[in-house]
């Protein structure tokens, strides 16, 4: 392996670990994007280490915990190479469409002890918080994940999909290595506060759907019409009917910058994502998911990747012009709480 195929590292925020400056997002192996070669996605992972990706992301919410038991052989394999997060606080039942959200110290009790026990490991290297319920205090929820670092069970918290105040107040209350929420081409709300305070505390970004889930790419334009039943995408504000015909337009410029450079679409996107967050002074480790080893390559090779004054003045303004929501519920988000 030569130093020109491997990504670059970084520190995950201050005193946070030291990991490639692309991670890989693992939901899809196991939920929301239809069936699985499983195979294929075993060879995914591997092939992202071999690159230099050092960041899996995972969820206890993936399947209901089964994304946690599909890594655990690649953890217990490659352990001390990598960097491990998973998340609590999204509630599932038995209803598919069922989402619930807690913060409450005995959830996040009940959920480390699950999370531990299918990633087969004794200690979590990042723990986020999924989703913000602000009915609890974080006096309560980050003093208990703060517990857990005390303990032993976790190495660093995270947390996702909050604002620029709530990252400030959390912050106050434990150390935070990783903000995750939402940042890419088609979706900057993050840009209002949260990415200033991250910047302002040295919190590190963690953007999940960099490639606008695979609309960014080109890789579809219709949602409804193109992707199978089980697809969640099928059921998302941006990737349907008008919105979509509407949205695949914007993807002009994006298309005319991949072909001046000779790369793809997605590279694009995901170079734009570097560079934005180099704008705020911000260190940025986005994690794009992919169950193909041949995306991963294309995904990681967007690293090396230089986008010029004149590309980035073309992107500039499509996330300001995209139809729909980025999900039918946007009380999931942060975006509800921004002042």
């Amino acid at each position: 392996m030569t130093e020109q195929t491997t990504i670059a590292r970084t520190e995950l925020g201050k005193g946070g670990p030291v990991v490639g400056i692309q991670g890989l997002g693992c939901m899809g192996m196991s939920d929301f994007y239809g069936d699985t070669d499983e195979t294929a996605a075993r060879e995914t992972l591997d092939a992202a280490l071999a690159a230099g990706v050092t960041l899996f992301d995972t969820a206890d919410a993936y399947g209901r915990g089964a994304n946690e038991e599909f890594l655990a052989p690649f953890v217990a394999a490659h352990r001390d190479e990598i960097t491990l997060a998973t998340k609590f606080a999204i509630e599932r039942n038995d209803d598919p469409a069922y989402r619930g959200i807690r913060n409450d110290r005995a959830y996040i009790r009940q959920a480390v002890e699950g999370s531990l026990r299918r990633l087969g490991v004794d200690v979590i290297d990042l723990y986020y918080m999924h989703r913000r319920d602000p009915a609890v205090p974080f006096s309560e929820s980050v003093g208990t994940m703060a517990e857990l670092v005390q303990e032993g069970k976790v190495r660093h918290l995270g947390l996702s999909e909050v604002t620029g105040a709530e990252l400030r107040e959390a912050y106050a209350v434990h150390p935070i290595a990783a903000l995750q929420s939402e940042w890419s081409l088609f979706s900057r709300d993050v840009e209002r506060s949260a990415v200033g305070a991250a910047a302002e505390l040295g919190v590190a970004f963690v953007p999940y759907s960099p490639l606008g889930r695979g609309f960014l790419t080109g890789a579809f334009t219709d949602a409804e019409a193109e992707l199978s039943a089980g697809d969640v995408r099928r059921g998302q504000p941006r990737f349907t009917g008008e919105n979509a015909r509407a949205n695949a337009a914007l993807l002009a410029p994006v298309r005319e910058i991949a072909a001046a450079h000779g790369v793809t679409a997605a590279q694009v996107a995901l170079a734009w994502v570097q560079q934005r967050a180099a704008v705020h002074g911000l260190t940025v480790v986005p994690i794009p998911g992919t169950r193909r080893p041949g995306r991963l390559a294309e995904n990681t090779a967007a690293t090396r990747i230089t986008l010029t004054a004149a590309d980035l003045a073309l992107l500039e303004p499509l996330a300001s012009r995209v139809a729909g929501t980025r999900y039918p519920d946007m009380t999931f988000t942060s975006v509800p709480r921004e002042s």
